[in-house]
């Protein structure tokens, strides 16, 4: 049971680590430091499909089924038994992977242009702060 249960755990953080690496970037407009874990898990993802990667997370979800009894996850990995054919048909997968793959990219360029212009703003409201050494 204590195998099933580590199985099921599993399965939950990878879920959470697909949908981080999805809407990251998101919340790093709120939280600014959010920013470098999020490119790390992304060029992760991104490094997966491009080299065809097995991520982590699956083998040790497949080790812990595995020793409570049950199968291995079907397929090649996690999005393969979970998503693939359950979410969305299979034929979608390149264009679920470009729309994933627009949504970080949109929410990087929106948070550097909202970084700049932070820094920008910040700038100006300092150059305007330092005094002149006139008195009035």
């Amino acid at each position: 049971m204590g195998y099933r249960l580590l199985g099921d755990a599993v399965m939950l953080v990878h879920f959470a680590f697909l949908v981080f690496v999805v809407t990251g970037g998101f919340l790093a407009w709120r939280w600014p430091w959010v920013i470098w874990p999020h490119v790390a898990t992304a060029l992760w993802g991104f490094s997966t499909i491009v080299f065809s990667l097995r991520c982590p997370l699956t083998d040790v979800e497949d080790w812990a089924r595995v020793r409570g009894g049950e199968a291995p996850l079907s397929g090649t990995g996690f999005i393969d038994h979970y998503l693939e054919n359950v979410v969305y048909p299979e034929r979608y997968t390149h264009a679920v992977q470009t729309m994933a793959a627009m949504l970080v990219l949109f929410s990087w360029v929106v948070f550097a242009a909202r970084r700049w212009r932070s820094r920008r703003s910040r700038r100006g409201r300092h150059a305007r702060a330092v005094p002149t050494g006139r008195r009035p």
